[in-house]
């Protein structure tokens, strides 16, 4: 065998064990895409039954509570970027970066200093690689994360919001995270966590406008037990909660639905270039059978012109 088919055909093996790699990484992708908008939408019900009751707490009583409160002069922020633990995702790290960067860069517009909190290897690598200072990095379960991963980035963000900024403390947070549109769709984003902006369009429920809109002119009347003070000093933590679980369900999804779109399109160009090697292969083999056999007719011919000499 000539070395350019011994050079093709190694690049053919490589290449399709590089294949069989892809091929099983986007199957597996492909399973936990469905596990996972599973468990964003099982978690969707409690989120949006404590969005109505913190908006009622919020709405109904006149509580100047200090994650409800406005502040004077912000400045400190934090930033919660909650990114994946692996590659093989395509574009997914770089756009969740790139929408970080772009929420950094608004804020220090602002005369803001920020505070970065991770949530996965990826952006913990991005910005250790480039000495960038971070204050608390949570990575191991960007894949499959859980409502006691949430409590434990709520109540490390809300430590942070309770102390003076003198003292590293934080009078706003915000989460950059990538929202699960459908399977081939899902976009990156930012939002802010505290102060609280209690009402949110995405998180509430056609129900409860649907029930303002039939009956506008009466409102329920709430009584708060032991008060209101009590009832949001229980309720926002938990509500913070739930929007940081929602967002690394949210992420999660994304996460492998970015992964089986890059493997499918990785194992479609190593396909192609299976093809490709394969006919260079085929076109290396005939020239060389060619020139075998252009040497030996050249060889008879010599050998004819030396038998008529003699």
């Amino acid at each position: 065998m000539g070395a350019q088919q011994r050079v093709f055909k190694q690049k053919i093996r490589s290449t399709q064990s590089l294949r069989k790699i892809f091929k099983a990484m986007e199957l597996i992708a492909a399973s936990r895409i469905q596990k996972a908008i599973a468990r964003s939408q099982a978690a969707s019900p409690y989120a949006n039954a404590l969005t109505r009751a913190v908006s009622a707490v919020a709405s109904e009583s006149n509580v100047d509570h200090v994650l409800t409160s406005e502040p004077d002069h912000v400045t400190r922020a934090a930033v919660l970027v909650i990114g994946p633990d692996r590659g093989f995702a395509g574009a997914y790290s770089a756009n969740l970066i790139r929408e970080s960067e772009e929420l950094v860069r608004l804020l220090k517009g602002e005369g803001k200093e920020v505070a970065l909190f991770t949530v996965g290897g990826k952006a913990e690598s991005y910005y250790t690689f480039r000495d960038r200072p971070i204050v608390q990095a949570w990575t191991g379960f960007s894949e499959n994360p859980t409502a006691e991963d949430a409590r434990a980035i709520g109540e490390a963000l809300l430590k942070a919001f309770g102390e003076d900024a003198a003292d590293g403390g934080v009078q706003e947070i915000y989460m950059v995270f990538t929202r699960f549109v459908s399977s081939v769709k899902h976009d990156p984003e930012y939002r802010r966590l505290l102060p609280l902006e209690v009402v949110d369009a995405d998180e509430a429920t056609t129900s409860a406008g649907s029930t303002g809109s039939a009956d506008s002119g009466s409102q329920p009347l709430y009584e708060f037990e032991p008060s209101a003070e009590a009832v949001l000093d229980a309720l926002l933590p938990r509500y913070i909660d739930s929007r940081i679980l929602s967002a690394l369900l949210s992420a999660s999804a994304s996460e492998q639905a970015s992964r089986q779109a890059a493997m499918k399109t990785a194992t479609d160009n190593a396909d192609d270039l299976i093809k490709t090697y394969t006919r260079l292969a085929n076109t290396a083999r005939q020239a060389e059978i060619t020139q075998e056999l252009t040497e030996i007719v050249g060889g008879a011919d010599a050998l004819a012109a030396s038998a008529a000499g003699d």
